[in-house]
């Protein structure tokens, strides 16, 4: 009989226990009732007793007695067995029907990640390129188009559009960020019907996550005269509420003018930024997050001797300036029922912005008030391989804008409403067909449809493919401002109409395929991803820069399009030493006029390679190079940059790197540079030396246009 001994000191039978005698290799499992029999010899002396969760017995036998009793009352101290995989830094999900790659804050830390323009320097799906040669402001680029046909997201909820489209990528700091999800091609209907090259969805850090630093001080500084601080709190008051705080403050003091033109590389000024928000969870199943943000920001450029609000006049200094204040308040309320995958969500935002800018003595005055909502019902057809989502949507923006002295009023109302089928086959297939019908004001009812489909033939591979309709509405001026820096005359070939502009709403159709295969090669991990794209333009509004003379906008008439591939590999050469490799190619082109010419500044061929090892004393080191390939340089005044070739920039490469030492689990200081090679575009400023004169032109940035940066910087934490 095998018995064991409860907490409170009473034996009871032990079924399932395995008594065995060594010597015959003989063995029986206890019954429920804790009896065994066992036919042994007399020259057997021993059996042991062993139970999952006790240490096992040894029992020595009497000759002559054939009933032996053991109890188990020692209870077994197993040792911890930890299962342990090493998280990447981007991943690219497997099972999701849309390709996604998550890009985690450990990523975000491999370079100066300062704001969400400058969070990309890894991430060779998406470019990054100044705007013109006069702001500083970086403009990102997926599929070879421009940023604002990316949608950018807080946590699903849009972010950076209207008259942010540019700017607002500033308004994020990298150091609050909790991560990112990067989608290529046409997203969600639930998300909306503005995503024509992709999706960016930005996660701030959470207070209640059980891995939130209670602090987090973020402090840098670089050799061009930029300090940054940051600092997040986060508090969690029970398992029910809980808050978070996050501040940043920018100053850039000190007059940089590396290419010797005569103009500052970035402009001066402050940047100051604050967010708080809630989360309340109900043991109801109820979900609500309510948030505010608050953005203030102050530049000023130019020429070295320009002086903040001064006349600008024909023998005085040129001068930048642009100040932008901008409020946002959001909130989430969301029910889980019991029903399982069925839930109900409301997605509500507003914001006012407001900004005032100076090219010269162009001005550009704007104001944008806007409101968002978006009700999410999901639930499950028969089983949960069937899934639908379905709701309500509303988005009101009321712009007004004074560009040159003329002015540029709307109000752009569009409801609407969406439903989206999922299904899954196993682990093999899945679908996500969506279909939304809007009405705008301005541009009348659309429809938006949209499939996405995954297969994955074997394990480790998946094999996707999407195509969808997109529409969006053209701000031509918050979205082409480094236009303004130029004597350009700015030129609108509307209707008269009381649409945007007069210009009809842009339309496109993009179609993607895309196969991710992943492997382990020598024990560590590796993926491979290859993706092309194909997006064509059904409308589209023209900005036309062939002229020097002028900036011409119209409505396409004729093709545009952009083809757009890539092939990414990624590879843990050796233990804590990652490789990612990645080519790209674009082929975009648009009738400027008639003719068909490559875009503007947009780079055929790329190439990026990214090194990352981690030590286990807490070191780290990143390189990152780019080689960027020639761009069409449209043609330019007599005084063209002799860097330009027949109407094509010079290719370049360009290399980052980062030193990072961990002090305990709280305190990393860092040391890095940017553009090592130093190479920049000495004649980005056409016209320099004359810049109230029609040859003057600094909107042709087509490489960087400041030089080597080094900096460093520290973070600490406090659990």
């Amino acid at each position: 009989m095998v018995k064991e001994r409860d907490s409170k000191g009473r034996s009871a039978p032990l079924g399932g226990a395995l008594v065995a005698a060594p010597q015959t290799r003989q063995s029986v499992y206890s019954a429920d009732d804790g009896a065994f029999s066992l036919a042994l010899a007399d020259t057997v002396h021993t059996l042991v007793v062993s139970y999952v969760g006790y240490e096992p017995d040894t029992v020595l036998l009497t000759p002559g007695k054939d009933v032996v009793e053991v109890i188990l009352n020692i209870p077994r101290n197993l040792e911890e067995v930890v299962i342990a995989r090493r998280k990447k830094s981007t991943e690219i999900s497997m099972i999701e029907t849309i390709k996604t790659e998550r890009i985690g804050a450990k990523e975000l830390m491999k370079a100066a990640c300062c704001n969400l323009s400058e969070s990309f320097e890894t991430t060779p799906s998406v470019d990054i390129a100044f705007t013109d040669a006069v702001s500083g402001y970086k403009q990102i680029q997926m599929l070879g188009l421009a940023g604002p046909y990316t949608l950018i997201t807080r946590e699903n909820i849009p972010d950076v559009r209207g008259l942010a489209s540019v700017t607002g990528l500033t308004f994020t700091p990298g150091t609050w960020i909790e991560g990112m999800q990067l989608s290529k091609g046409t997203g969600s209907v639930v998300n909306g019907y503005e995503s024509v090259a992709g999706q960016i969805n930005v996660e701030l850090i959470k207070p209640f996550a059980d891995e939130a630093d209670k602090w987090l001080f973020n402090l840098y500084q670089n050799t061009q005269g930029r300090s940054e601080g940051n600092v997040v709190y986060n508090h969690k008051f029970d398992d029910q509420l809980s808050t978070n705080l996050m501040l940043h403050g920018r100053s850039q003091w000190m007059k940089v003018d590396q290419n010797g033109d005569g103009f500052l590389d970035q402009p001066m000024g402050e940047q100051f930024v604050g967010l708080n928000r809630w989360y309340y969870f109900s043991p109801k199943g109820w979900e609500i997050q309510g948030g505010v943000k608050g953005t203030y920001v102050t530049n000023t450029g130019g020429q070295w001797d320009y002086t903040r609000n001064t006349e600008q006049v024909a023998g005085k200094p040129w001068g930048f300036e642009l100040n932008t204040q901008r409020l946002e308040g959001w909130m989430k309320i969301g029910r889980v029922f019991r029903r399982p995958a069925t839930s109900m969500g409301l997605q509500l935002a507003g914001s006012t912005h407001s900004q005032d800018a100076r090219y010269g003595t162009r001005r550009y005055d704007a104001t944008q008030n806007s409101i968002y909502a978006n009700l999410i019902y999901q639930s499950y057809i028969s089983n949960t391989n069937h899934v639908i989502k379905a709701g309500l949507s509303n988005i009101v923006d009321n712009y007004n804008e004074k560009v040159l002295g003329s002015g540029y009023t709307r109000t752009e109302i569009v409801p609407g409403a969406f439903a989206e089928y999922s299904y899954s086959h196993l682990a093999k297939f899945n679908l996500v067909a969506g279909l939304r019908g809007d009405y705008h004001n301005l541009y009348g009812a659309f429809v938006t449809p949209r499939l996405h489909l995954r297969y994955a033939p074997v394990e480790n591979t998946a094999i996707r493919a999407s195509i969808g309709r997109a529409q969006r509405t053209a701000n031509i001026i918050a979205e082409n401002m480094g236009y303004l820096a130029s004597n350009r005359q700015l030129l609108i070939y509307g209707d008269g109409s009381n649409k945007a502009y007069g210009l009809d709403a842009e339309v496109a159709w993009n179609t993607g395929i895309n196969l991710t295969q992943k492997f382990m090669l020598d024990y560590r991990d590796g993926a491979v991803s290859v993706d092309y794209y194909y997006t064509q333009f059904t409308n589209q509004v023209v900005v036309d820069v062939e002229d020097p003379h002028f900036v011409r906008f119209y409505n396409l008439a004729g093709q545009s399009f952009a083809h757009s591939f890539q092939v990414q590999a990624d590879y843990e050469v050796v233990h804590n030493l990652d490789v990612r490799l990645a080519y790209r190619w674009y082929d975009v082109k648009t009738d400027y006029a008639g003719e068909l010419k490559a875009r503007p500044l947009v780079a055929a061929h790329r190439a990026f390679a990214n090194i990352a090892y981690e030590t286990r004393s807490k070191w780290k080191f990143d390189y990152t190079i780019h080689w960027t390939g020639q761009k069409r340089v449209p043609v330019q005044h007599h005084n063209h940059s002799p860097d330009v070739v027949n109407g094509y920039s010079p290719s370049f490469v360009q290399m980052n790197a980062q030193v990072t030492k961990g002090f305990g689990e709280n305190f990393e200081v860092y040391l890095g540079g940017e553009n090592l090679t130093n190479f920049m575009q000495h004649d980005a400023i056409l016209g320099a030396a004359s810049p109230f004169g029609a040859g003057f032109d600094a909107s042709m940035a087509w490489g960087p246009v400041m030089g080597r940066n080094i900096y460093m910087g520290l973070r600490y934490r406090i659990k």
